[in-house]
């Protein structure tokens, strides 16, 4: 006789030990957070838009389960490069016997490759280009000033790119943000490609880079944020008791460096009261290591004053390609799956 059994209770009765362990209690423990009215920052690093997260990131956003991000530039303009060309990706499950010659026959086909796919530059890069560039110069025009992910919001709300749609939009979690105008930040968002375009024309003079607000103020604007999202309010409006606001680190790096530093900095730099991170969880390959920050372990972070000893912590040391996708489904309990 078979009956019906959630993703999260195929955790519960498969994952007992070791990393497997580490990867149930950290999504039991993101569940609970939610449940208690916590909200939920993820930090994501790595390809992770490449790899379409957004099939089950998107899903998150929309059911107000993720409330705010940062994301390196690459993710940011990665999720809008799969909506719009999406079928003419390529992959290459044979990356690993590539030669080099391999390698420079695709950059002469004009695509760029990561790991076993591949981005193409005519059908993604120069398909946004012209229509955010135009954003940049009205900008100017009006002498106003926003940050990267506004400008993709612009663009996603106005639909000046919906009739070049391959990809399916309820997968773009760039597209499900701007619909809730969800918190973003995007430190060092010039290491991307629409970055590199960007410094570019700047170079060219052919748009200020006064146009761009800076990551110091990305900084101020998530001092914010964070408040708002950490604190909550009853509804006349005075702060409210719960578990504040978690932090879910999708690999290493400025994505999650940037954003986990808000809580020391309101304490020492604004010397005013911050609550802390009220969970911290790390999906990370990178081995523990002398002087690795990916690789450091949590409670390292106790000693800067970004978590403290009653965080929930976990590291789950493993490919987040595979863990992400599987804990957001549980979480969102939209499957159920047959078992004996």
């Amino acid at each position: 006789m078979k009956k019906e059994t959630s993703m999260l209770d195929l955790f519960q009765t498969l994952f007992h030990n070791f990393n497997a362990r580490a990867f149930k209690d950290a999504t039991l423990a993101f569940k609970k957070h939610l449940d208690g009215g916590g909200k939920m920052l993820v930090a994501m690093g790595g390809a992770m838009s490449s790899a379409q997260i957004g099939i089950t990131l998107a899903p998150m956003i929309k059911e107000n389960k993720i409330h705010a991000i940062s994301c390196t530039g690459a993710n940011l303009e990665e999720s809008v490069f799969r909506l719009v060309a999406h079928k003419s990706y390529k992959d290459y499950p044979d990356y690993r016997y590539f030669t080099k010659e391999d390698d420079e026959k695709i950059l002469n086909r004009g695509e760029r490759r990561v790991t076993d796919t591949s981005i193409p530059e005519e059908e993604a890069f120069r398909v946004v280009e012209p229509i955010i560039l135009k954003r940049w110069k009205d900008a100017e025009a009006k002498g106003e000033r926003y940050f990267p992910h506004e400008y993709f919001y612009q663009i996603l709300l106005s639909d000046e790119l919906k009739d070049k749609y391959e990809g399916n939009p309820e997968h773009c979690w760039l597209l499900e943000a701007a619909k809730k105008n969800l918190p973003i930040v995007v430190p060092g968002w010039e290491d991307s490609t629409l970055g590199n375009i960007f410094a570019g024309y700047c170079k060219a003079g052919e748009v200020s880079p006064k146009v761009m607000k800076t990551g110091v103020e990305y900084m101020m604007y998530l001092y914010d944020k964070y408040n708002e999202l950490s604190l909550g309010h009853s509804p006349t409006g005075e702060p409210k008791a719960g578990p504040g606001l978690g932090f879910y680190q999708i690999g290493g790096g400025i994505s999650g460096d940037f954003p986990i530093c808000v809580v020391p900095s309101i304490k020492y730099d604004l010397k005013k009261e911050v609550r802390p991170w009220g969970y911290f969880c790390q999906i990370s390959d990178s081995t523990t290591s002398y002087g690795s920050y990916s690789g450091a372990t949590p409670n390292e972070k106790i000693t800067w004053d970004k978590l403290t000893k009653h965080t929930p912590m976990f590291v789950i040391e493993s490919d987040a390609t595979i863990v992400v996708p599987l804990m957001f489904e549980a979480i969102l309990d939209r499957y159920t799956l047959a078992s004996v």
